[in-house]
């Protein structure tokens, strides 16, 4: 992988330090620096070379280590957010002062994952996003980091970019996340990206995608957890039936066309199942979490992975009714292993 000169530009930096005169200066205030930086990569599936902008979000005391933190396919740069009036982040309860990835030990960097039109490409892979992370680390003058933090598709990359760069990163914690997609998911995304190719062509891609994320939703939470929400009666609205989950399921699809494309959806959902990491490739040492409710990334594929691994890799257990989703809904329950994996 080359790498080019660097054309970046802060798109907002905040900085705060505190003290007073006569006591020991006070530890820095957590800050922001976000930017995009040109790089020159090669996409697996693409040819040749070709320019990149990747955007990214860098929080944390200056100096201090930095932990790589990625999430699903939805997820962006936006972790966590400082200030307590901003829009939280994808993982607030889990990123900040104080917090299990504590932003006054560790400094978090995150991306925008990158998409097939960005790199010019046929499909975009695991193994794209997690080079445009070595080279990003490297532009920022990081020689390694000490974590990769990735869950879902996250872990995916982190996986990808411990096999390729092993050097660059200290350990790996994977929440949710294998070394390849299990058929019966990839089954389940496939039939998402036909709704949204069909709504393609018939001139309905909004509410394509809209219905698509709709049946994502479905593979994303446990059974028990719909089981106590929505055993309700169905109530007669419109002229027909609505049952109690269809409003639910109708307000994940909306929120979601808001804030994603059809395109995007489409490249990122089949990068998943494109994904394909050789365990014995990956040296670093490794903390997986996994949980039973999981009908996504079941827990037999996170203990074949914990036997293929090169190196050594410790496997937590966490039940909870959230299936997929549970990275996202179980902080009280993350929190202490995250500290430990990341001590």
């Amino acid at each position: 992988m080359t790498l080019q000169s660097q054309t970046s530009h802060a798109e907002d930096q905040h900085v705060a330090f505190a003290g007073l005169p006569g006591l020991l200066p006070a530890q820095p205030e957590p800050f922001v620096q976000r930017g995009s930086l040109r790089l020159v990569l090669t996409p697996k599936y693409g040819e040749g070379s070709r320019e990149v902008d990747v955007s990214y979000a860098w929080y944390g005391a200056a100096g201090a280590p930095t932990v790589i933190v990625q999430g699903g396919i939805s997820a962006d740069r936006e972790v966590t957010a400082l200030d307590d009036r901003a829009t939280p982040g994808w993982w607030q309860a889990l990123v900040g002062t104080g917090a299990a990835i504590d932003l006054a030990r560790w400094r978090v960097l995150a991306i925008d994952w990158l998409d097939t039109a960005q790199l010019g490409a046929r499909a975009v892979s695991s193994a794209d996003q997690a080079d445009a992370l070595a080279a990003l680390l490297q532009r920022l003058g990081v020689t390694q980091a000490h974590a990769f933090v990735g869950s879902s598709y996250g872990a995916m990359v982190a996986l990808a970019f411990g096999a390729r760069h092993p050097r660059r990163v200290g350990r790996l914690v994977l929440l949710a996340g294998a070394h390849r997609p299990h058929p019966l998911s990839t089954a389940q995304r496939s039939v998402q990206r036909g709704i949204v190719r069909l709504g393609q062509a018939s001139g309905h891609a909004d509410e394509a995608l809209a219905l698509a994320r709709q049946l994502a939703i479905t593979t994303y939470r446990g059974s028990a957890e719909f089981g106590r929400r929505f055993a309700g009666a169905p109530e007669l609205r419109e002229e027909r039936f609505h049952f109690p989950v269809e409003d639910y399921l109708e307000h994940q699809g909306r929120r979601f066309v808001e804030r994603f494309d059809a395109e995007r959806f489409l490249a990122l959902s089949e990068s998943i199942d494109l994904h394909e990491v050789a365990p014995e490739d990956v040296p670093v040492p490794a903390t997986l979490i996994g949980f039973p409710s999981d009908r996504l990334v079941p827990l037999a594929d996170l203990c074949e992975l914990q036997r293929r691994l090169r190196g050594p890799a410790t496997l937590e257990v966490v039940e909870s009714p959230y299936g997929h989703d549970a990275f996202l809904k179980e902080p009280e329950q993350l929190a202490p292993l995250l500290r430990e994996a990341l001590a």
